[in-house]
């Protein structure tokens, strides 16, 4: 598995702060932490599409004020983004219909988020999710351990809806470090029986302000031990904060990844990151 290629495919003009990426149907769906809308990019067009998931959105909101949109997942034909819940403004979840193009629900999940915090021993100000899986069972949150108390943990709960009666379980992680800082989750994604996930290096003890960045990772959790069977350097430099499938065959997995360079710049880099399975 050690075997891997990073290749830059494209730039996004229009996008900036990119934090979670969806792909599906030959278009790429990607939120972005200090932005107001969902952005669709079609690969073969290279049409750039804007949703808002906000009332009155814009670009570049201010860091006080932001939802800060981390994580995306989907299931079926609804796509959901996630507020991080880092600041009780970053506590949304958006429910956004891929069929009709169009924002259905947006539901304040601050209850949720402080029962997930409680169960897990997380403080608030530790409190930071910025990868979200969804199989119609089941939903995985992953807390970015980039708070003072590192903790990088893994929830996950049983519910077809988040507004249902669930069953919980959580489980926390020592991710390894990059240049002597312990790593941290910056998103997931669910391939088959596993959690395939990225985490990034940053020189702070802060899930609200940003770092240098020391580099990033991409592991694998068995969802049947909830172990980590395997972990991978992938760069010295760059903070992936969305991953999404693209390939998959018996040899080769292929998933694509986007930066997030903490600036105001609308531009985006997309990567395509492929693994060896044998």
């Amino acid at each position: 598995m050690e075997k891997f290629t990073l290749d830059l495919l494209f730039h996004i003009i229009g996008i900036g702060s990119a934090s979670g990426l969806l792909y599906k149907d030959n278009s790429l769906f990607i939120v972005g932490d200090n932005s107001g809308f969902l952005y669709e990019y079609h690969l073969d067009s290279k049409d750039l599409k804007r949703h808002p998931l906000i009332e009155n959105p814009t670009e570049n909101i201010i860091k006080k004020d932001k939802p800060d949109f981390e994580a995306l997942s989907y299931f079926q034909d609804t796509l959901y983004a996630f507020g991080s819940g880092s600041t009780a403004k970053r506590n949304s979840m958006v429910e956004f219909d891929l069929v009709q193009k169009k924002k259905i629900a947006t539901n304040n999940l601050s209850e949720l988020y402080a029962v997930m915090q409680n169960f897990a021993s997380i403080k608030p100000e530790d409190f930071n999710i910025e990868g979200t899986i969804h199989d119609g069972e089941n939903w995985y949150f992953l807390n970015r351990g980039n708070g003072i108390s590192n903790k990088n943990t893994l929830f996950s709960l049983r519910a077809k809806k988040l507004n249902q009666e669930f069953s919980m379980l959580s489980n926390d992680y020592k991710l390894p470090k990059i240049k002597g800082v312990r790593s941290s989750f910056t998103d997931a994604v669910k391939v088959d029986n596993s959690i395939y996930f990225l985490a990034t290096a940053e020189d702070t003890q802060s899930t609200y302000d940003d770092g240098e960045v020391l580099g990033s990772l991409i592991g694998r959790i068995d969802l049947e031990t909830m172990k980590i069977d395997f972990t991978q350097k992938i760069s010295d430099s760059h903070k992936f904060e969305g991953l999404t499938l693209f390939k998959k065959d018996n040899n080769k997995i292929e998933f694509l990844l986007c930066e997030d360079k903490d600036t105001e710049i609308l531009e985006t880099a997309i990567y395509k990151l492929s693994l060896n399975l044998k």
